[in-house]
């Protein structure tokens, strides 16, 4: 028989911690889209429908900040970036699939 774990109210509450870090509208997808390989800024804003250029900025940076993803600029004209998923970010895979599971099943 499965044993149940025990969820603590004593102690500050770790998914919320984790959540504030991932709560804008397109961290989601910009980590989903991530997660298949490297994409340059215009490949990422392809990959992401309806975001809009200064929202991607945004999000990248927030991403950037909480060691999600990494940016990689090329010293090119024009400028080349990529970004890619940190060993944090990739970490997250198993936690999208179970939510994208959970959303099929009952949303």
């Amino acid at each position: 028989m499965k044993e149940k774990k025990e969820i603590s109210l004593e102690k500050p509450c770790s998914v919320g911690k984790a959540m504030g870090i991932i709560k804008g509208r397109w961290s989601f997808p910009i980590i989903r889209a991530l997660m298949q390989e490297t994409l340059r800024f215009k490949e990422l804003e392809r990959a992401v429908f309806s975001i809009n250029t200064r929202m991607l900025v945004k999000e990248l940076k927030e991403l950037a900040n909480e060691g999600l993803i990494t940016r990689k600029a090329y010293a090119t004209v024009p400028p080349t970036v990529e970004y890619s998923l940190t060993e944090k970010g990739r970490a997250l895979r198993p936690v999208i699939a179970e939510i994208e599971k959970w959303s099929a099943n009952f949303l």
